[in-house]
C-alpha cells in the first residue's frame, strides 16, 4: 500500500466538518434500540460474568423507564381522546 492510499482517507475525514448544531437528543426509539442491543449482546456472550450484574441493573432500569413512559403516553392519549370527543347527549351545534 502506498502512502497516498493510506493518507487519502485521513484527508477525507478531515474535510468533513462537524455540524455545530448536530442533533444530540436521544429518542424513546433510540432507548428501545439500546435495550435490544444489550439483550442481543448478552445472548451472544459479549459480557463477562463479573459484568452481568451491572449490565442487568442498567437493562432493568432502562426497561422500567420505557414501560413507565409507554404507560404515561397511553394515559395521555386516552385523556386527549376523551377531551376531544363531545360527551354523550351534548349537542355539537355552536
Amino acid at each position: 500500500m502506498t502512502e497516498e492510499a493510506v493518507a487519502e482517507p485521513i484527508t477525507n475525514a478531515q474535510e468533513t466538518p462537524e455540524s455545530p448544531q448536530a442533533d444530540t437528543s436521544i429518542s424513546l426509539n433510540d432507548l428501545q434500540v439500546l435495550a435490544n442491543i444489550v439483550d442481543l449482546a448478552s445472548q451472544r456472550g459479549a459480557f463477562r460474568g463479573n459484568e452481568l450484574t451491572q449490565v442487568g441493573a442498567v437493562f432493568d432500569k432502562l426497561n422500567a423507564f420505557l414501560a413507565q413512559v409507554a404507560a404515561a403516553q397511553a394515559a395521555n392519549a386516552e385523556s386527549q381522546e376523551g377531551a376531544e370527543s363531545p360527551a354523550e347527549g351534548e349537542s355539537q351545534e355552536a
